[in-house]
């Protein structure tokens, strides 16, 4: 089993930063790839990025490509998200997920991911 926390969100306002955690505990993450997910207030969950068990390949949804970047510290068995240029459509419940091991295909179907975090809410004022 694989316990997921995150933290580091917050309000701030439009044009400004963030970076968040997720700590994993109960086993090592070395080997799973991760990802983001995030769901705003009437909508679906989506996908936001992702990241495979080493860090080399990264994927990123279209709407936050070249502002959002994710990334791991496999010895703090830790992930990251910093966001910048944040923009007001970005608000929302930033989930942090870890997939199933022995995975072929990068990055993860959603299906794939077995183990989430209760989310961490992001507020981006205009």
């Amino acid at each position: 089993q694989v316990q997921l926390i995150e933290s580091g969100g917050g309000l701030v306002q439009a044009g400004g930063s963030l970076t968040l955690s997720c700590a994993a505990s109960g086993r090592t993450i070395s080997w799973i790839a991760m990802g983001w997910f995030r769901q705003a207030p009437g909508k679906e969950r989506e996908f936001v990025t992702a990241i495979n068990w080493d860090g080399s390949s990264t994927y990123y949804t279209g709407s936050v490509k070249g502002r959002f970047t994710i990334s791991r510290d496999n010895a703090k068995n830790t992930m990251y998200l910093q966001m910048n240029n944040l923009k007001p459509e970005d608000t929302a419940l930033y989930y942090c997920a870890a997939a199933r091991v022995g995975l072929a295909g990068f990055p993860p179907l959603r299906e794939e991911y077995a183990y989430w975090g209760q989310g961490t809410q992001v507020t981006v004022s205009s």
